[in-house]
């Protein structure tokens, strides 16, 4: 029984789990080493997300400050941007350039960017989807010799769960990519940031990205891993 003993299919997780790893150390150092580097405009994230909004013409969207480290976010449901405390005081190029990105955000959905009304919609469904999928394929597997055909089933339906889980992964990634590009050109174009800051946002905006990059991939895999279990089964 894989479940409990040496599981073969592991293996293939085990290149995205180191790659995950190194992407959590990036963005922490990146982080870290750019909330040293003072902004030349001196300006607090929650300061520089209100500038890029109101020069858009988004009038509509609030900036709250939350708990936790990294805990950034836009709502499009309260149409609120959620800034944790650091970014929100401080005036450092990380603070800038993780407000600037969920801006870019709120730039998407004032536009109707397709993606991310995608990703908005797939949210609820892959939640669910994540929460039951490994339940009802292990059930499936462990159980199966008792549930008869039903036990494929419960397999099946677990791959099929997790496979829009992936999908979520998936449909995030350009929503991810284009929230940063136009973070970047937000803050280039308005003179936010100068020539020789530039650098030091984008490190910080790519940094970010490596872990979402790093979650599609852990969920890709894992993905593969359950079908060849299940194929085991035949």
């Amino acid at each position: 029984m894989p479940f409990f003993g040496f599981d073969p299919t592991m293996i293939l997780i085990l290149p995205a789990l180191a790659f995950a790893l190194w992407a959590q150390w990036k963005v922490k150092h990146t982080y870290e080493k750019f909330s040293r580097v003072r902004s030349s405009t001196s300006m607090s994230g929650r300061q520089m997300a209100a500038a890029i909004m109101a020069r858009n013409g988004v009038t509509d969207v609030t900036i709250e400050q939350v708990g936790g480290v990294l805990s950034d976010h836009y709502d499009p449901g309260a149409k609120a941007v959620r800034l944790s405390g650091p970014i929100y005081g401080d005036n450092s190029i990380s603070s800038i350039a993780v407000a600037a990105h969920e801006i870019g955000h709120v730039l998407q959905h004032h536009q109707g960017y397709l993606p991310l009304q995608l990703r908005s919609s797939l949210a609820p469904v892959a939640g669910f989807g994540s929460m039951l999928a490994f339940p009802l394929f292990f059930i499936g597997m462990i159980f199966g010799a008792n549930l008869g055909g039903m036990g494929k089933v419960l397999m099946d339906v677990g791959i099929l769960f997790f496979a829009g889980a992936v999908l979520f992964h998936v449909v995030t990634l350009p929503v991810e990519f284009d929230a940063s590009k136009r973070a970047l050109v937000q803050l280039t174009e308005s003179g936010a940031v100068q020539s020789d800051e530039v650098a030091g946002a984008k490190q910080v905006l790519d940094a970010a990205a490596l872990t979402y990059v790093a979650a599609a991939a852990m969920a890709a895999l894992q993905l593969i891993r359950l079908v060849l279990l299940r194929n085991s089964r035949n």
